[in-house]
């Protein structure tokens, strides 16, 4: 297996995708947001960081944070905020069809994958185009007409804050998925 080796940079911004096991659909379950809400809240008790952007969609989330200037290690964030998820709720939607050698040697759970994707975010204009593919994601995956139906997004934060107007996301201009490149 290849060395696998992730972006560390002291206070630097990234972009997570963060998938459940075989794309399974309970991240929107009532159960599961308040538990990732609990998972967030814990690990900023003694690793703050800032949530830039945010969606949530039944099977992935995508989300970008900032950490402190002398921070880097969003991993072991992603371990308290995952390994909560599976605390307390993993006793219902644990999946013995899904369990495999590996997974119980390893004392993993079937909620999640085990890996996560991250991307260290460049500049200005590379943050732009990971929070507009954030907000539009529910639209790309055919769960909402518009950003603005989806309630599962900071994009409603971020209209409040005057980043972008309501009726982002309905323009045709930017409807073309080509406009975000590859990001996923």
């Amino acid at each position: 297996m290849p060395n696998y080796r992730r972006a560390n940079i002291d206070g630097g911004t990234y972009f997570f995708t963060v998938s459940t096991l075989s794309r399974q659909t309970f991240l929107l379950d009532d159960d599961v947001r308040a538990a990732l809400r609990e998972g967030i809240a814990l690990v900023r008790q003694s690793h703050p960081f800032t949530v830039n952007a945010w969606v949530l969609l039944p099977d992935h989330l995508h989300c970008i944070w900032t950490l402190p200037s002398d921070d880097r290690d969003f991993s072991a964030r992603w371990r308290v905020i995952k390994r909560t998820v599976t605390q307390r709720r993993g006793a219902r939607l644990n999946r013995p069809d899904l369990m495999t050698a590996r997974r119980t040697q390893r004392k993993q759970s079937t909620l999640w994958q085990h890996r996560y994707w991250e991307r260290l975010i460049r500049d200005e204009h590379d943050y732009r185009r990971h929070v507009d593919y954030i907000h539009w994601n529910p639209v790309k995956h055919g769960y909402a007409r518009r950003a603005e139906d989806w309630p599962y997004s900071t994009f409603h934060r971020h209209v409040a804050e005057g980043i972008y107007p309501p009726d982002w996301g309905i323009d045709a201009s930017i409807t073309d998925d080509s406009d975000f490149g590859e990001l996923e």
